[in-house]
């Protein structure tokens, strides 16, 4: 697992979203840089807390001109109840083959409560309208995911 890392060029990728409709990177960084953050699996624990954090600094976030986009393994139906049962105001793709968390780097062996398999690490990248990867977030709880983002961001302005 080669994790694409601040420099690197972001794959241009085009996943469906929850409604089946596809997304590409290059038609979001027209208006904005993405925040394209990775995690597991929709709707369990973390990936919520983390999900509703990001839907509640939605505000703070666009101050910087940054949209978050998630990407999961999860079929667009599942987004689809992620994102009606939470209200989430962002768009989730579904990358059900994991061939983007691969170009990303994200997806690999992963250990939990004793169990070896592969999985999504949660990993964010933020883009930069160039398609340049400015920062990698990798050190953070689902709980302050959105604050170790928004902490970046203000520092570079």
């Amino acid at each position: 697992m080669e994790r694409l890392k601040a420099g690197d060029k972001a794959p241009q990728f085009q996943l469906p979203n929850a409604k089946e409709e596809a997304v590409e990177l290059s038609e979001l960084l027209k208006q904005n840089r993405v925040l394209v953050y990775f995690y597991p699996k929709a709707m369990t624990p973390g990936c919520t807390v983390q999900a509703q954090n990001l839907r509640d600094a939605r505000d703070q976030l666009a101050k910087h001109n940054v949209i978050s986009v998630g990407i999961s393994p999860d079929a667009p139906k599942r987004l689809a109840k992620f994102t009606e049962r939470d209200e989430l105001n962002f768009t989730l793709l579904s990358d059900e083959d994991h061939k983007v968390a691969d170009e990303f780097g994200v997806w690999g062996p992963k250990k939990f409560m004793g169990k070896e398999y592969d999985g999504i690490h949660r990993i964010s990248f933020l883009v930069e309208q160039d398609g340049t990867i400015s920062k990698v977030f990798d050190k953070f709880k689902t709980k302050n995911h959105h604050e170790v983002v928004l902490e970046a961001l203000s520092e570079d302005a």
